[in-house]
């Protein structure tokens, strides 16, 4: 396999052991079997700082290129710990496009304006997004026990060494201070904003039969706004910064991944903050339904492309604090 040639080389070479995680990683292993490739890649930023300190990157005939190369294992990691195994991100187009129809077509329009229930009913929102989380939530999960199996870490879980990499995954450690990391932050923390705007909305509606929308200084308001804004400077940032990515340290399949990805999240923010903006109008039912469609189709992408890798990469900083020496 080219990731186990390749590895066996920087194995042998062992001048980039300071850039991140993975080197250190790699200096443990004399042979790299199916799993351990698959751990490495997820372990890995793909920065490319590598490729460019490698003396046996192309054009010499070793043609070491570490972040292509485990940018493809990471790819294939995502389809063999997907579950269900057949299903991937050919799903999500067709959810995008169905709940866009149904959304549109089935939206009340002559409707008092912010009257969001009056336009969806609430239980419809709630039967769709509920069934479509608890299924997201197990394949998350499943993937995530995939992952773990496969990995054999014999040695126990230890606090120390869950803190180590959360702490790692939290602040980007081998990204720290570069453009990337901060477009990731606002990126990942903008999401998870508007994950408890949502949360703190559904305890509001349940606790207090407080029933949507709310005022625009409330908590679930004030969350999703910042959050969109996130979800919107995020994803152009790292859309940009692709853009002006070396193309030698990319694969193409992972670039796919990525932009699909990224333009889920873009268009759910900017349709959250125009549906804020514009529930008032006329216009309010026809975005509700858009907004809905394109939560609905991220929603469902979730397990089968790059949101993994964060879930994933945690998994491999929790082994990798657990392999260093004195861990336990």
């Amino acid at each position: 396999m080219e990731g186990a040639r390749i590895l066996t080389i920087c194995n042998a070479c062992r001048y980039c052991e300071g850039f991140c995680a993975v080197f250190p990683a790699i200096e443990r292993r004399t042979n790299f079997a199916a799993a351990d490739l698959n751990y490495l890649a997820n372990l890995c930023h793909n920065c490319g700082e590598c490729y460019y300190a490698c003396q046996y990157a192309p054009p010499h005939e070793f043609a070491v290129n570490v972040p292509k190369t485990l940018a493809e294992i990471r790819v294939r990691s995502y389809r063999q710990y997907a579950w269900p195994r057949p299903m991937g991100n050919w799903l999500t187009v067709p959810v995008l496009i169905a709940g866009l129809a149904v959304g549109i077509f089935g939206a009340r329009t002559n409707v008092a304006p912010a009257n969001f229930y009056a336009a969806i009913p609430h239980g419809i929102m709630v039967a769709i997004f509920g069934t479509v989380g608890v299924f997201v939530l197990t394949a998350l999960i499943a993937g995530l026990l995939r992952f773990w199996r496969e990995s054999e870490v014999s040695l126990p879980v230890t606090v120390a060494a869950l803190q180590r990499a959360l702490s790692n995954a939290l602040t980007l450690r081998y990204l720290s201070g570069t453009p990337r990391s901060w477009f990731h932050h606002l990126t990942s923390y903008g999401f998870l904003l508007c994950f408890a705007s949502t949360t703190v909305a559904a305890f509001y509606h349940y606790a207090f039969r407080w029933r949507a929308p709310y005022g625009y200084l409330s908590l679930p308001v004030v969350l999703g706004t910042l959050g969109g804004i996130g979800l919107i400077a995020g994803p152009a940032g790292l859309f940009w910064l692709k853009q002006r990515q070396d193309a030698a340290t990319r694969d193409p399949g992972h670039d796919r991944m990525d932009r699909a990805f990224l333009t889920l999240l873009f268009f759910t923010g900017a349709t959250g903050l125009l549906l804020l903006a514009l529930r008032e109008t006329r216009a309010m039912p026809l975005l509700l339904a858009v907004h809905l469609a394109v939560v609905l189709a991220l929603f469902v992408s979730l397990p089968y492309g790059k949101f993994v890798h964060g879930i994933y990469r945690l998994a491999a900083l929790l082994r990798y604090a657990l392999e260093r020496p004195g861990a336990n």
